[in-house]
């Protein structure tokens, strides 16, 4: 397969707008592992690694809801795309539903291991996803088990929808599984390597993961043609595409890696480079329908960029190493945690 190597070109560093102001800012009993918008804007959800998960107004950052969460630790949670229902997922082997409105705990799904890694609705909210061990589960939003898919050759690492529901990507030792509920034999995406993270691009055609050897895999979905990206200084847990598509953002370092993927491919060209603070990026989220991608750093900042044009070094301080960042549907404010347990909701001008 063609390996490319990243070429460390900066991209100017033009005005991009003023660093992200501070909105309000909240305190969670431990590390914060996710943070999540709901799909109205109206509530910001936090986990923390101790496994209590709050629920904040959008608007202010007020409490709402304190939820137990999950014993042992959560791991992960998601919205409902189209009910107001939270999902989360914890080292005591159940996903779990949450009522996002009265903060009622709801159905508790168990997923086979004691470690359920990560939780994902599907697109049009009808399907829920959860990845324990070498098992993804797939229930219908009701709870009712439609699916028990174990034939990954290692635990999985991580799972994502694709962008039309069709297809749930899950990454493990040795590339990439594409299940479908409409056919019963997944298609393979075949590599020798172990993957840490999985991105659609938008438009689906794209698939790429961030890996454990300090590479990027990047694939053309139907043609399942591949390519690799290495040389980056560390392994690679970052990955962000860009609204259109076209860019993807890439961590595994202390600055970001944009490629362009248009077509004919990244192969053979110079990614851009948005600098960051000289310390291990730790969280990019990307605008759905803007141009502007967040990225978080270890040291605490948090930066814009576009992936055409100005790159940041710049940024916001928010005093400890950022762990987890996403926008809110306004797409004018952006949610970030800490190592150290705070939750920061930023504006953007």
């Amino acid at each position: 397969m063609p390996r490319v190597r990243p070429v460390r070109r900066r991209a100017p560093l033009g005005a991009l707008r003023p660093d992200p102001a501070v909105a309000w800012r909240a305190v969670l009993d431990d590390h914060v592992i996710a943070a999540q918008a709901s799909p109205d804007g109206a509530l910001v959800a936090a986990a923390s690694a101790a496994g209590p998960i709050s629920v904040f107004t959008a608007s202010g950052g007020d409490t709402v809801h304190a939820l137990a969460g999950h014993a042992h630790g959560t791991a992960a949670i998601d919205w409902c795309p189209t009910a107001p229902v939270l999902a989360s997922a914890g080292h005591d082997g159940c996903v779990r539903l949450w009522d996002g409105s009265s903060g009622a705990p709801g159905a508790e799904l168990a997923a086979g291991s004691s470690w359920v890694e990560r939780v994902r609705w599907s697109p049009d909210g009808s399907l829920l996803a959860g990845a324990a061990g070498r098992r993804i589960t797939l229930w219908r939003a009701d709870g009712l088990v439609l699916a028990e898919w174990d034939g990954h050759p290692s635990t999985v690492t991580d799972i994502a929808w694709s962008p039309d529901g069709s297809l749930l990507a899950a990454t493990s030792y040795g590339g990439v599984t594409l299940w479908s509920t409409a056919h019963p034999d997944p298609v393979r995406l075949e590599w020798t390597g172990s993957s840490l993270t999985v991105a659609w691009s938008p438009t689906g055609h794209h698939l790429a993961t961030g890996d454990q050897d300090a590479t990027v895999h990047f694939w053309e979905v139907v043609s399942e043609s591949d390519l690799q990206m290495s040389g980056y200084p560390t392994k690679v847990r970052e990955l962000a595409w860009d609204g259109s598509g076209r860019y993807l953002a890439t961590g595994g370092g202390s600055d970001v890696t944009i490629w362009d993927c248009a077509p004919p491919g990244p192969a053979g060209s110079r990614p851009a480079v948005a600098e960051g603070d000289g310390t291990r990026l730790c969280a990019l989220a990307p605008q759905r329908r803007g141009d502007l991608i967040a990225a978080g750093t270890e040291g605490g900042r948090v930066f814009l960029f576009r992936p055409l044009g100005a790159a940041g070094r710049g940024g916001t301080e928010l005093g400890a190493g950022v762990s987890a960042l996403a926008w809110l549907p306004d797409e004018r404010h952006l949610v970030a945690g800490t190592e150290a347990g705070g939750l920061t909701c930023l504006t953007v001008a």
